[in-house]
């Protein structure tokens, strides 16, 4: 019997695994979408049948007891809740990505503001989040924190026809704070290296939390200038507003002098890396305590290139987070209503 060739024996393996896992992939995409077509019915069904009670809060509560009953395993009154409150968040059967998984929906359908629940809908269907990634950022209030580095004629706009608005500038693709987490910094005591190598560790996820179109270039990026060289902690290029993003990482308070060195890596950047057809490098200083003194009396308040954010290394409590966002959009709103007052 003639010995069969290793390299077309190889060659069969490898084209029926990957038949195999198509297969697979198509079982399980054609899973989810009947568990999402079938949990939206039966939250549909339990929501009309409810209605037609005289006490719904009272008659919906013994009617689900009557149904865990019946249904048995798997429909417990708690996924019965939940495939309810899927059908009353998304009553529109047509809004629905076959994209995303129920546990994506389950996730999704907890978000009471219905601007922030089909934002978060729209960017993990588009870049593919998975439900960890999908809960993390609507734990960390992801939506809020762009709302609130944006314009107060955007934040108008975005309340007023209950659509977020496309992001166009720099600033729009910033965040602050930004929530760091996961890199496990829980000691006070951590050096700015250590900080650095943690990102480095956790590349995938800090390019989550930096924001949209953001890809790693390189760490401690050389530029020169006459015969001294500077080291750039971090650089990023951002494909939808086409442009370098330097980070400089500070452990404490912001200082002027750490605006000014920034000030310098965006200008030599600009002149020694920047192509013909990049937009103008962006300057991220990335800061453990932000003073409003550096941000109002620097380059901060004029640059539209330059910017200074702060940084937690541990998950705030979502009253916590809340308070640093009312917080930031007051000061916000605070300069530009005095930038209107100098310009009349």
């Amino acid at each position: 019997m003639k010995e069969q060739n290793p390299t077309t024996l190889h060659s069969l393996v490898s084209a029926i695994a990957q038949q195999i896992e198509q297969a697979r992939g198509q079982v399980r995409q054609a899973v989810n979408t009947a568990m999402v077509q079938s949990y939206w019915e039966i939250g549909r069904l339990i929501v009309e049948h409810e209605q037609q009670g005289s006490s719904r809060a009272e008659y919906g509560k013994q009617q689900l007891q009557q149904l865990t009953e019946r249904l048995g395993k798997g429909f417990d009154v708690t996924n019965l809740r939940n495939m309810r409150r899927f059908y009353q968040a998304f009553p529109i059967r047509e809004t629905l990505s076959l994209e995303l998984s129920w546990s994506h929906y389950s996730l999704l359908s907890k978000v009471d503001n219905p601007s922030a629940r089909a934002w978060y809908q729209q960017e993990a269907e588009q870049h593919s989040w998975s439900v960890r990634a999908l809960e993390r950022q609507i734990s960390t209030l992801y939506y809020e924190r762009l709302l609130a580095s944006q314009n107060k004629a955007l934040v108008e706009q975005e309340a007023k026809d209950n659509t977020q608005p496309l992001a166009e500038t720099a600033k729009d693709y910033l965040r602050d704070p930004y929530i760091l987490d996961f890199l496990n910094l829980q000691d006070k005591t951590y050096q700015k290296s250590q900080l650095e190598q943690a990102i480095i560790s956790n590349l995938q996820q800090f390019l989550l939390e930096l924001g949209k179109g953001f890809a790693f270039v390189e760490r401690q990026q050389r530029i020169r200038f006459d015969d001294e060289d500077f080291y750039i902690d971090l650089v990023f290029y951002n494909f939808k507003l086409k442009c370098f993003l330097l980070v400089d990482l500070k452990l404490g308070k912001l200082k002027h002098q750490d605006i000014g060195q920034m000030d310098t890596y965006v200008r030599l950047y600009d002149e020694q890396r920047k192509g013909s057809d990049d937009n103008p490098t962006i300057g991220l200083v990335l800061c453990s305590e932000k003073s409003e003194a550096v941000v109002k009396y620097s380059v901060l308040s004029e640059q539209k290139q330059l910017f200074a954010a702060k940084y937690l290394p541990y998950l705030p409590s979502e009253e916590e987070l809340k308070r640093e966002l009312e917080r930031e959009r007051a000061q916000a709103v605070e300069q530009l209503q005095q930038q209107e007052s100098d310009n009349e």
